[in-house]
């Protein structure tokens, strides 16, 4: 727990539901504020620590040490907390599967300094942690073939260590990997990447993808769209142990 923001909270007299409605919040996202590494954001941050008198980095160290960007940061704590994550990528390998080559080579091109793409890519690695950790959550993946056949600026070697990461990771206990195979042909993912996030009391968030900023969804009717569309995603999926067969054989065909 964040023992410095519930001590600030005490001796403000405060509970999560009188800062919720202060700050205009569920009381549920109140509460999560004590838990690590779960940051308000920034409008909700400012006015948080006014009421508490203290400052930012003392209710909340880990905003100085984050490196993933700003817009990002609401997604990364639904992705910490999340107990499932169900995800379909049509073009990439999904960021919490990625090599650090591989990630390295998803920045290629922006227009970011080489420190800014240490600092994105470390974050994304970061985020890999709740793979490993005592209590992770069930990731179910979901990928087009092509995401596996697709050549990465010629680096034959960076695609053949990610297929075998890959296969690594489907081997995770709480982990599955599923692929579409390519003969499918036309199917309701060509319609683009999302993941929808499982959080412990039961509400489902949705991060669906875009050449723009990401969107984060929580509307009960857009929800439940994207979850008919992941079932019929998933039901034009291999099962997991030919997916695996095939991760195995797409890491062979780099070779």
């Amino acid at each position: 727990m964040n023992h410095g923001f519930i001590a600030a909270m005490t001796e403000a007299g405060q509970t999560a539901e009188s800062l919720a409605e202060q700050v205009g919040v569920d009381p549920k996202t109140a509460q999560r504020w004590a838990n690590p590494g779960r940051v308000p954001q920034p409008r909700h941050r400012v006015r948080v620590a006014a009421i508490l008198k203290r400052d930012i980095e003392k209710l909340w160290p880990d905003v100085l040490k984050r490196r993933d960007p700003v817009w990002f940061r609401p997604w990364a704590d639904i992705e910490r907390e999340a107990i499932a994550l169900r995800m379909f990528q049509l073009a990439w390998v999904p960021g919490l599967l990625q090599t650090e080559a591989y990630a390295r080579a998803t920045l290629a091109g922006e227009a970011l300094s080489p420190a800014e793409v240490d600092g994105l890519v470390a974050a994304r690695l970061e985020r890999q942690k709740i793979l490993h950790r005592a209590r992770p959550p069930l990731l179910i993946a979901v990928l087009d073939e092509m995401v596996l056949r697709r050549p990465v600026y010629g680096d034959r070697a960076l695609m053949r260590e990610q297929c075998a990461h890959l296969v690594r990771c489907a081997q995770l206990p709480l982990v599955q990997v599923h692929v579409v195979p390519s003969d499918v042909g036309m199917y309701p993912g060509l319609g683009g990447a999302f993941i929808i996030a499982e959080l412990p009391d039961g509400a489902r968030v949705a991060h669906v993808d875009s050449q723009a900023q990401a969107q984060i969804i929580d509307k009960a009717a857009e929800i439940a769209t994207l979850e008919r569309r992941w079932e019929l995603i998933r039901g034009e999926a291999l099962p997991r142990g030919r997916s695996l067969e095939l991760l195995r054989e797409a890491e062979q065909s780099w070779t």
